[in-house]
């Protein structure tokens, strides 16, 4: 039997009265096709953790948490950040922790009451903290007790009236404050204070990986979050279909899941797809103190994750770990990760590895809010090398350097539009001007569509080659290293030449033991690559590549390493 089309299913799912009906609505001005039945607010969402019950919610080391808890905890927080420290609607908290319980609940009581969080790279520096701190002018800051210390000579500058410290390990100086002291014990029945939001209201502000000077930071709506929720359901739903499956009957209970948080809830791929989509499925998250294989495996094994990911190379430590067959991952049935390119030959990878699961990857921006396509299962099977389909709340084109749209298949710069991009970037209207035009974000990604609609990232524009005026695109030279059995992980680099102006180089994680050469890899690409897309120069390694907390590897700092520039 011949498994639906992507389009029959679509028209299915949102059809009148399905679970994802959209309706139109101006956002900003513009017509816009957004998720009806879905939370408009984050408050909405939060008042939902309520309907999860006893349900584990969050798990940390050996400590749990279940979700009418965690709400008590949320709506505590709320009312103290409200009542007792004056916060009010459109003012901006700082937030500044690794993976802790109190992330989510200082995320959920702040955005609960219409304050703009400010989500900071827990690895951040004490300028690189500040700075995040100043441009956004948070007047309080919610933070653990490292970051706490990495801050204290800089909060009279940042004229900081007040500090929120978790997990405090010794007593704290002044404007510091406990927060297990500000929530204390839940009184019963607590309620969330009474704040009136709109899905236009700003939530959040993310601050971009940048390359070069401050990072910006994303202005981001309620509505943007909320409709990653959305997107995050409608994909699973549509997996499901593609592979002849039927979807849960309307109202059933179902067995909870349980996901594996191995990215950092200051990306918006750990806030939105992970937290936000988990917590209004009533997922069990299960957090790690830091990333390491081994580790994940043990909690897998002992929580019976159902689902886990992150960056490709996140997964692929996973499967190559010594400990993957000494460990029990039977119960994982949804692999999926995004952020970084990914190798066509890890999907098979996965399929032998989990024989019940599906694969799924995507493509999102900070300013996208997370998720704008997804490829998954059959179709990511199909074709290892996109990122899949637009959600159906979203246009996306290629266009010329003119703007103009251009024909299936060709290469041009992504657009994207629709309800998860974000407003703009906070206090530069130059940097939001060039970036966000007529309701589209240039997102200054090169790619290309087929006549499915699936997108294809060839490279970020700015990181393209140009050797002696032929274009290399360095996505399509990793895709090839990838696909070598013995290479984890690859970076395709500009190498400066006094006369072709850039050759190409590359840095190669290869897996355990393995004895693949230079010339080996050299020979493989160039039996599947134009002669001048071959790396003449290659660097071969057994640790991993250095990437930032986003899973981008970061191609500037191994340039400067290797004298590549």
């Amino acid at each position: 039997m011949t498994a639906p089309s992507i389009a029959d299913i679509t028209r299915q799912l949102c059809a009148p009265g399905a679970p994802f009906e959209m309706e139109e609505r101006l956002v900003r001005g513009l017509p816009t096709r957004c998720w009806k039945a879905f939370p408009q607010t984050v408050r909405e969402l939060v008042l939902q953790l309520r309907t999860h019950g006893d349900r584990i919610y969050l798990v940390y080391e050996d400590e749990r948490l279940g979700y009418a808890q965690t709400f008590a905890k949320v709506a505590t927080l709320a009312q103290r950040l409200h009542d007792d420290f004056g916060i009010r609607k459109g003012e901006r908290v700082g937030l500044a922790m690794r993976n802790f319980p109190e992330w989510p609940i200082t995320f959920w009581a702040a955005s609960a009451i219409g304050a703009i969080v400010v989500p900071l790279n827990a690895w951040w520096k004490a300028a690189e903290l500040s700075y995040g701190l100043a441009d956004s002018g948070a007047r309080l800051l919610v933070c653990d007790d490292e970051r706490a210390h990495v801050l204290l000579p800089h909060l009279e500058e940042l004229g900081m009236k007040q500090v929120l410290v978790a997990r405090a390990a010794a007593p704290l100086p002044a404007r510091c404050v406990r927060l297990e002291d500000v929530i204390g014990a839940p009184a019963a029945g607590v309620q969330l204070p009474e704040v009136a939001i709109d899905p236009e209201d700003d939530a959040t502000i993310f601050y971009t990986s940048g390359t070069t000077g401050h990072p910006k930071g994303a202005l981001g709506t309620h509505r943007n979050l909320c409709t990653n929720i959305g997107s995050s359901f409608f994909s699973r739903a549509r997996s499901m279909l593609r592979r002849g499956d039927s979807l849960p009957a309307p109202g059933s209970v179902q067995a909870q899941s349980a996901s594996l948080v191995s990215v950092p809830f200051f990306h918006v791929t750990g806030s939105h797809s992970v937290l936000a989509a988990g917590s209004y499925a009533g997922n069990k998250l299960v957090m790690m103190h830091r990333w390491n294989p081994e580790r994940a495996l043990e909690l897998i094994e002992r929580e019976r994750i159902t689902q886990f990911g992150g960056v490709p190379s996140m997964v692929w430590q996973v499967l190559e770990s010594p400990d993957f067959a000494k460990r029990d991952t039977s119960s994982i049935v949804v692999v999926s990760y995004g952020g970084a390119p990914a190798a066509p030959e890890l999907v098979r990878r996965i399929r032998e590895s989990f024989p019940a699961s599906g694969a799924s990857n995507g493509y999102g921006l900070t300013e996208t809010s997370a998720i704008t396509t997804v490829n998954a299962g059959v179709d990511y099977e199909r074709k290892p090398d996109s990122v899949g389909v637009p959600m159906p709340i979203c246009d996306v084109k290629a266009v010329d350097a003119e703007g103009r749209t251009l024909p299936v298949g060709e290469l041009g710069e992504l657009l994207i539009k629709g309800p998860n991009v974000v407003r703009g970037y906070w206090n530069k209207p130059e940097a939001s001007a060039q970036s966000f035009r007529d309701g589209y974000l240039h997102t200054g990604d090169l790619g290309r569509i087929d006549d499915e609609g699936f997108v294809y990232i060839l490279d970020r524009a700015k990181d393209m080659l140009i050797r002696g005026g032929e274009n290399v695109y360095c996505v399509e030279v990793e895709d090839v290293l990838y696909a070598h059995p013995d290479v984890m992980d690859a970076a395709v680099l500009g190498i400066a030449h006094r006369v072709l102006g850039e050759e190409v180089g590359a840095v190669v994680q290869l897996t355990p033991g393995s004895r693949t050469s230079v010339a080996d890899l050299q020979a493989h690409a160039r039996e599947r690559l134009a002669g001048f897309k071959v790396p003449v120069r290659i660097e071969l390694r057994t640790a991993p590549l250095p990437r930032n907390e986003n899973g981008k590897i970061l191609k500037r700092l191994l340039k400067q390493e290797l004298g590549w520039g």
